[in-house]
Formats: C-alpha cells, structure tokens, sequence
C-alpha cells in the first residue's frame, strides 16, 4: 500500500523522479522505489474475499469453506497475534467465523475476522 508520492524536479542530466514509500500489506515492512516519472509502474491486483472457516489443524493451516462446498486447505493461521487469538478462542467458542483473505502477486494471507454467531 503507497502511503507516500513525491516527485523531484527535472535534472540537469535527465527526467524528474518520483520517490514512493510504500507498506507490504502481508508483512508491514517499509518499501521504497524510486523510479523515473516518465516511466510506466506496474501496480498489483489486490483481492480480498470471505470464506468461512471449517476448521484449524494441529500444524496450523486452516480449512475454508469455498461458494462450491468444497474446502480450500493450504492456508496458515495469521501471525498477527491479536487476529490469532480471535479466531483461536471465536473458534473453540464454536462460533460461526468468517475469515477475510487477503490476495496478491501469488500470496494469500488471513487479514480479517467476522463472527457471524454461534453454531
């Protein structure tokens, strides 16, 4: 996610720059790039879709429910510790949880959390 644009003038040697500082939105670290503002950037296709979870295994992954009935089995529980324990405690509540998924550039990650009410 850009959180920060700006742009220096024209050089003596060459186009004006535009400097952009941007947060990954799957770890939260700082990025910067600084790239030529006569220049094309590409700009990643970010999706978030809700699922609701079936279940969470021993080693972590959790399985979804799909639109289709079947399960999709290949993600980890979050490591946002707050975000963990919601869905650890939501879940051995036994509550109905629906948990939002974060997708971009080939990964997925567990962002979100609604309790939609008990089983």
């Amino acid at each position: 996610m850009v959180v920060e644009v700006s742009t220096s003038k024209t050089g003596k040697h060459g186009h004006a720059k535009c400097h952009f500082v941007a947060i990954d939105i799957f770890n939260g670290k700082k990025l910067e790039d600084i790239v030529p503002s006569s220049h094309n950037c590409d700009v990643p296709h970010v999706t978030r879709t809700d699922f609701q979870l079936i279940d969470i295994s021993e080693d972590g992954f959790v399985s979804l429910l799909i639109d289709n009935g079947n399960a999709k089995d290949d993600l980890r529980l979050p490591t946002d510790d707050n975000l963990l324990t919601q869905i650890k405690d939501g879940f051995a509540e036994g509550k109905d949880l629906v948990v939002s998924v974060q997708s971009a550039m080939g990964e997925e990650q567990i962002c979100g959390l609604k309790d939609i009410g008990p089983k």
